[in-house]
C-alpha cells in the first residue's frame, strides 16, 4: 500500500488500530479450509481458493441467531453487490457448528455469501476467541479482516458493536489497489 493511501485512510478513520486483534495490517492471513453453508446448502471454504477471485472480507461474529449477528449478516447481505463490484468476496465466520450455520446462511445472509464454522485452529490463528462461553457455547469476537489478494491483512476492524463493520470494510476494500 502506498503511503499517501495509508495517510488518507487514517485521516478518514478507515485505517484504525484494532482494539484486541493480534493480526496487524501487513501480517500474512492464516490459510484454512473449513465447512460452512451458503444459501442453506453445505459449502467447503478454502481461503486460498477464495483469494484467487480477489480480496476477501473475513468477518467473525459471535453467534448465529443473536440480534447483533443477525443485523450484521443482513447488513453485509444488503451491500454484497457493492463488495462484489469492488472485487471482494465476503465470508462470515463463527465458532457455531455447521448445522446452526446452514439455516443462518439462508435466512440472515439471504443466501448471498457463505458463512463457515471457525474451529479452534482458525479462532486461534485469527486471535478472535472471546475468552468465555455464552449460553454454554464458544463464541468469537466481532472482528472483520480485509485480506488482500496477496494473502496479507489490509485492514482490521475489531469492535463488538456491529454497526460499523460493513461500512468500514467496504471502504477498505474500495481503497485497495486494483
Amino acid at each position: 500500500m502506498r503511503l499517501p493511501l495509508i495517510a488518507a485512510m487514517m485521516a478518514a478513520g478507515i485505517l484504525a488500530a484494532p482494539a484486541g486483534a493480534s493480526l496487524k495490517t501487513g501480517a500474512k492471513a492464516p490459510d484454512f479450509t473449513t465447512h460452512g453453508a451458503v444459501a442453506g446448502k453445505p459449502f467447503q471454504v478454502h481461503l486460498a481458493q477464495q483469494l484467487k477471485k480477489g480480496p476477501v472480507v473475513l468477518y467473525f461474529f459471535p453467534a448465529a441467531f443473536t440480534s447483533g449477528c443477525n443485523a450484521e449478516a443482513r447488513a453485509f447481505a444488503d451491500k454484497i453487490g457493492e463488495f462484489r463490484a469492488a472485487g471482494a468476496q465476503v465470508i462470515g465466520m463463527s465458532a457455531d457448528p455447521v448445522e446452526r450455520l446452514v439455516p443462518f446462511s439462508a435466512s440472515e445472509c439471504a443466501g448471498k455469501f457463505p458463512v463457515a464454522s471457525a474451529g479452534p485452529a482458525v479462532v486461534k490463528g485469527y486471535d478472535v476467541a472471546l475468552g468465555r462461553e455464552v449460553q454454554g457455547r464458544s463464541v468469537t469476537t466481532r472482528t472483520s479482516y480485509v485480506i488482500g489478494r496477496d494473502g496479507r491483512i489490509a485492514f482490521v476492524h475489531d469492535d463488538m458493536n456491529p454497526a460499523e463493520h460493513v461500512a468500514t470494510t467496504l471502504a477498505a476494500v474500495r481503497a485497495l489497489p486494483r
